[in-house]
């Protein structure tokens, strides 16, 4: 799914973090506005990560992948972490995404698995939001 962009609100259509897309270089609308923000919708299947610090994650398509790699000039705060909100169903949290091997993870909390009654193995819908 592309990505949906929400326009800024009046002449002041570039909010305080439109302003870093802007400054990284990011082309803006026709209308001369910047988007506040950038949503995303796939599918994936939840996985387990056993090292150190064992952690269940999505892994995020490709195409998604890539509408991501236009926001992390204007919002990441390093090592290419991208701050989201996401949500599974009707849980909703907020989290970064981890770059790893060219692609993006999405790290699920203990708290959303079992309100979600998630397990390895599921696929399941996630819904990404990034404040631009």
């Amino acid at each position: 799914m592309a990505p949906i962009l929400i326009p800024g609100k009046g002449a002041n259509a570039c909010s305080v973090s439109s302003a870093a897309w802007r400054a990284a270089g990011l082309p803006c609308r026709l209308d001369g506005s910047y988007p506040v923000a950038m949503d995303l919708e796939f599918s994936g299947e939840m996985w387990f990560w056993r090292g150190p610090a064992p952690w269940h994650f999505i892994t995020v398509p490709d195409e998604e992948c890539r509408d991501l790699e236009t926001t992390t000039a204007a919002v990441s705060y390093g090592w290419g972490m991208i701050p989201v909100t996401a949500r599974i169903r009707e849980t909703r949290w907020k989290t970064s995404l981890f770059p790893k091997d060219g692609r993006y993870i999405v790290p699920v909390k203990a708290g959303v698995r079992k309100a979600e009654e998630l397990d390895v193995g599921d696929v399941v819908t996630v819904r990404l939001t990034v404040e631009l």
